[in-house]
């Protein structure tokens, strides 16, 4: 075995010493990526709730039931309803998976929408039956309705589309309603338009009503995971009968205290997502592409063309953009980052698409 000498040692601190000089200089010469791909907030957390997540890591070493039932306080003050009717979890997607396993059997879902729950269901052994969006991007909630389903999943507003179904057939439809409905709200915060409506207040008169809100989105939590499902007693004990225990820890719950208290960030996160959404949908308009109305923190764009190799080649030139949706070959998704960020996707998407 070759001993080490000084030597040898000096050359690799040396290399190492040389590789850290670089480093700046490459970083400058090679822009970062810009990632647009995951429908993330990216301003992030609020200052006070990046000061709370701090704060917490002093009380690791506790279990997080207090600081659970905390957060479930605030928000029973926020919705006006008893604490009963709230169930945290790891993020918005650990309650679409006690959902599928609450309600097994067929689970009817959207085509295209967010996956996650049709990924629980047959993971299970669950028929899933997916309904296309109708022409104006919309749930069809006719067909959906007349699935006779153990458990019916709307997305509004729904991804990939970013689209919205109007306010009065949501409403009349959760009252109609055979089935249990869990009506998943991840974006509801960035829904300004006057078709969109909450149905949360529905969850007081409907018992087969279950509404999931996430604090990844407008909250800017996502690599923290947190979110949470409002519904009538009997369904929140069914849901938390398949829930691990403590799975949300002392700093994601901290963080979110400080968020629901934090009202103006929350409302700065929108007013910032639309004044982008704007001005790039007007850009891709100037450029003779269509968007689908969006209510949300992302953009769906008609390209015109088969998507997939358009978003390799963002990827190649350091953007990096949402993945192919089957039912949507042509379209790409795009999440709305920073007007710095939107304006070097838009600089590459009018490159290769010119």
């Amino acid at each position: 075995m070759h001993a080490l000498t000084r030597r040898d040692l000096g050359r690799w601190l040396g290399a190492g010493v040389a590789a850290v000089a670089v480093r700046p200089l490459l970083a400058d010469a090679v822009p970062a990526a810009v990632r647009l791909s995951a429908n993330e907030n990216p301003y992030g957390p609020s200052p006070a709730a990046l000061d709370a997540m701090r704060a917490a890591c002093a009380r690791a070493w506790r279990y997080p039931d207090e600081a659970a039932g905390q957060l479930i306080d605030d928000l029973s003050r926020l919705h006006g309803l008893p604490r009963e009717w709230f169930l945290l979890g790891d993020g918005s997607s650990e309650i679409l998976k006690l959902a599928a396993s609450a309600y097994p059997g067929k689970l009817v879902v959207a085509e295209p929408t967010f996956e996650a729950i049709a990924a629980y269901a047959k993971a299970r052994g669950s028929p899933v039956v997916t309904v296309p969006l109708d022409s104006a991007f919309a749930h069809d909630l006719v067909r959906m309705q007349g699935e006779g389903a153990a458990l019916v999943y709307v997305c509004n507003p729904n991804n990939p589309t970013a689209s919205v179904t109007p306010k009065a057939r949501m409403s009349a439809f959760v009252q109609a309603s055979r089935s249990p409905v869990l009506i998943d709200e991840a974006y509801h915060h960035y829904a300004d338009g006057p078709d969109y409506e909450s149905v949360l207040p529905l969850v007081k008169t409907r018992p087969g009503l279950i509404v999931t809100r996430t604090f990844s989105k407008i909250y800017g939590m996502a690599g923290v995971r947190l979110g949470y499902a409002v519904a009538q007693p009997a369904v929140i004990a069914k849901l938390a009968a398949q829930a691990a225990w403590d799975s949300v820890n002392v700093i994601a719950l901290a963080a979110g205290r400080a968020s629901v208290a934090d009202a103006a960030w929350a409302e700065q996160g929108r007013r910032r997502n639309a004044a982008t959404r704007a001005q790039v949908v007007a850009e891709l308009g100037r450029r003779g592409f269509a968007v689908i109305p969006s209510q949300a923190n992302f953009v769906m764009i008609d390209t015109r063309r088969e998507v997939k190799p358009l978003i390799a080649a963002l990827r190649q030139r350091g953007v990096e953009v949402g993945r192919l949706f089957p039912a949507m070959p042509k379209h790409l998704r795009v999440t709305l980052g920073r007007p710095e960020e939107m304006d070097r996707f838009l600089r590459e998407f009018a490159a290769l698409t010119a």
